[in-house]
């Protein structure tokens, strides 16, 4: 690591510790909120729109309001709005039946043409959707009785189950939301069967949750949850610090609200505790294999920038080895993934010799390499609410500085990140897979899908045999099939270096010390808030 960015590293140390050094360390209302059974915490976005089969709005706050048929766990798919299913022998009919008793937040019943027009609605906004495979596959959904339902699938489809446990779209909103039977173009409200129900909303200032008394679960302890809107980085550890918010946790862009340093500030203040899950995804740099004009369709070139990212340092000073090095898209712990797969260590040496070899020059006295007239020049966006994005950004582009290569660092809100993803207006972006509850399957079906990484994929020599082996595995029936096709997407995209890998991360939250039941799902885009409760 060179002097620059230690030294970088340690001003945002000392920049902590000044911040605390301005307050007691004491939460000064955390007590209170205690007493009322309250959570306030930091989001550094707004809720946005919370229309469950739309994909502007918050996560986290979604899964608070809305539930899925079946829910992913550690233990596999599980029982949530569907009570038990089955399946037809040839995998192309899931029969649901539903919970009894079950009502939106609003009333009216939950039952099976609930799901019918939901489901409907969904499929008749398919182009939205196409990054989940499902959405293709789905033929019919027919009304047994009140509380029984069909789905019917054009061929079998064995993550079905899978998706339909997820965040978004497949959950349910009162059809009285509806507009015009739709949910496309809007809905009228935002009332699903969940655990918390949206009371109010004030844009880019806070959303307030309160407690479903009539919940099927049984009503949470923590009654009322609101959301936030801060800055991250100071402004929200200093409102941690006043107890103006006592909850923050990894958003679904990734990114932590404070950084490590201010974590490990409030923690030995006695008044806060820190809870990490499982590694949860990996954080990748995003290559644009597409973009014309650009040095980054160049494998060789996407490769020496791989050789050149130290991520033992970014692990171990930037994350103070909160988060571990990848040397892979996914983790050896993800289904389907444990792949025996060329290693690229930091290597500098070797990042040079294949950009040299690429044709790349670099004259004596030059900073940049070049080519045919063309500078090694790239842009690299990274989410302006995220600190850790930001140093890795700093640190990566000082690294490739040394072999030629000319990074531009360009910080937007993550809306912006995902439009540039999804139009293909980029060069090299900061992402993160789907996660545990959503790999292998749901990250490699958005190789294809153009609102996700189709144009990350597309200018490879092997798309074509990329994206049928995707469409193969995603309805293969035999498993040796499916691991020896998810081998072969696996090598395509390492040996092409269009996914960048550089540490797997989860999710953490830093709470007050009285608050218990903090745990995880399988998903990192939300937390089962409805578990919580404060010691009395």
């Amino acid at each position: 690591m060179t002097r620059k960015t230690v030294s970088m590293i340690s001003a945002m140390v000392v920049a902590c510790m000044l911040v605390a050094g301005c307050s007691d360390g004491k939460a000064g209302t955390t007590k209170s909120m205690s007493a009322s059974q309250e959570l306030v915490y930091a989001t550094a976005k707004d809720i946005n729109d919370m229309n469950p089969h739309l994909y502007p709005g918050s996560m986290p706050a979604q899964g608070m309001v809305y539930e899925s048929l079946v829910e992913n766990t550690a233990e596999g798919i599980r029982p949530l709005l569907a009570e038990t299913w089955d399946i037809s022998d040839d995998g192309k009919v899931y029969t649901f039946h539903l919970r009894k008793g079950v009502t939106f937040h609003d009333g009216e019943p939950f039952n099976a043409e609930a799901v019918k027009q939901n489901i409907e609605a969904v499929l008749r906004n398919a182009g939205k959707h196409s990054w989940i495979k499902l959405s293709t596959k789905i033929t019919g959904c027919t009304v047994v009785d009140e509380h029984t339902v069909k789905i019917e699938l054009s061929e079998p489809y064995y993550p079905a189950l899978v998706e339909l446990s997820m965040t978004r779209p497949f959950v349910f909103l009162s059809p009285k939301d509806f507009k015009d039977g739709e949910t496309k173009d809007g809905v009228n409200g935002f009332h699903g069967t969940g655990p918390y129900k949206l009371a109010e909303h004030k844009v880019d200032q806070y959303a307030v949750f309160e407690a479903n008394e009539k919940y099927w679960g049984g009503a949470p302890k923590v009654n009322k949850i609101t959301a936030k809107v801060l800055p991250a980085g100071e402004t929200t550890y200093l409102a941690l610090q006043k107890g103006e918010v006592n909850f923050v946790f990894t958003d679904d862009r990734g990114a932590d609200s404070i950084n490590v340093e201010a974590m490990e500030s409030l923690v030995s203040s006695g008044n806060y505790q820190l809870v990490r899950s499982e590694p949860m995804n990996t954080k990748i740099i995003v290559a644009n294999s597409s973009k014309a004009g650009s040095p980054v369709t160049e494998t060789a070139v996407r490769e020496a920038l791989w050789y050149a990212v130290d991520r033992e340092t970014i692990s171990k000073q930037i994350f103070s080895g909160t988060e571990s090095v990848a040397e892979t898209l996914f983790a050896a712990n993800v289904n389907y993934a444990n792949v025996d797969l060329k290693k690229r260590g930091f290597n500098l040496e070797t990042a040079a010799k294949l950009l040299q070899d690429a044709g790349w020059q670099q004259d004596n006295g030059s900073k940049v390499r070049m080519k045919d007239g063309s500078p090694l020049a790239m842009k690299l966006y990274y989410d302006v609410n995220s600190s850790s994005q930001k140093m890795q950004a700093e640190f990566i582009q000082n690294s490739v500085k040394q072999i030629g290569m000319q990074l531009e660092l360009i910080g937007e809100e993550s809306s912006s990140i995902a439009n540039r993803r999804s139009t293909g207006d980029y060069d090299l972006l900061f992402n993160q897979t789907w996660g545990l509850a959503y790999d292998p399957q749901s990250t490699i079906a958005a190789f294809t899908s153009k609102s996700s990484y189709y144009h990350t994929t597309s200018g490879i020599s092997k798309a074509d045999e990329l994206y049928k082996k995707i469409d193969q595995v995603m309805v293969s029936t035999d498993e040796k099939n499916r691991q020896s096709l998810y081998a072969d997407i696996l090598k395509i995209v390492h040996d092409e270096a269009v996914f960048i890998p550089i540490t797997n991360g989860s999710i953490t939250v830093v709470a007050p010390k009285t608050l218990q039941g903090i745990a995880f799902k399988q998903t990192q885009y939300e937390l089962p808030f409805e578990k919580m409760h404060f010691e009395q």
